[in-house]
């Protein structure tokens, strides 16, 4: 019986031996060696995507309780620096406690209280509140957040009768009063 790799020697004489294979072992190696790596790219795929998932509630603002419910209608908004203004708060009446959002650029907010009550007799204060910028990173695929630490709270005493600080660590939590603020009768 003659040796089964001398039948299969190349034709030029070169001493490379070849295989004979019929095509369907040789796709069925190749599929079977694919399905031996799949597990290992999708190993490697998820391992390589971030396992921290960004908070869809990033709005960081000041929250407000108010000592007795405000019967009047109260309007917030504060001054840009170009001259034209932002409304913060449009029209709350019955209010016990609200929240305004805070800049980022500047180490003091001004927030402009408009109160006017059943008779339309109005009010204006205004309010400075002064604050340390913090900012806050999860990971590379979410944005840098900014939360704040309340240093002070000063403000004008026509309708607003005291404004105290209650937690200064302001950040994009929900659950926490910040301000305790109690308007004039």
């Amino acid at each position: 019986m003659r040796n089964e790799n001398e039948e299969m020697r190349n034709a030029c004489g070169d001493g490379i031996i070849v295989k004979k294979t019929d095509g369907r072992n040789t796709v069925r190696k190749r599929i079977m060696h694919s399905l031996f790596f799949i597990p290992y790219f999708f190993l490697f795929f998820f391992m390589s995507c971030s396992s921290i998932e960004c908070p869809l509630e990033t709005t960081v603002e000041a929250r407000y309780a108010v000592a007795d419910t405000l019967k009047d209608t109260l309007w917030v908004w504060t001054p840009r620096a170009d001259g034209t203004d932002t409304l913060l708060l449009n029209r709350g009446v019955n209010l016990t406690h609200f929240a305004l959002p805070l800049s980022y650029q500047h180490p003091e907010d001004t927030l402009i209280f408009y109160i006017t009550d059943t008779l339309h007799r109005a009010t204006l204060d205004t309010v400075y509140l002064e604050k340390e910028d913090i900012p806050h990173f999860e990971s590379v695929d979410c944005n840098t957040q900014f939360f704040h630490r309340l240093t002070s709270v000063r403000f004008t005493r026509r309708g607003i009768d005291s404004i105290t600080i209650n937690n200064p660590s302001v950040t994009y939590d929900p659950t926490g009063i910040h301000l305790y603020i109690r308007f004039s009768k």
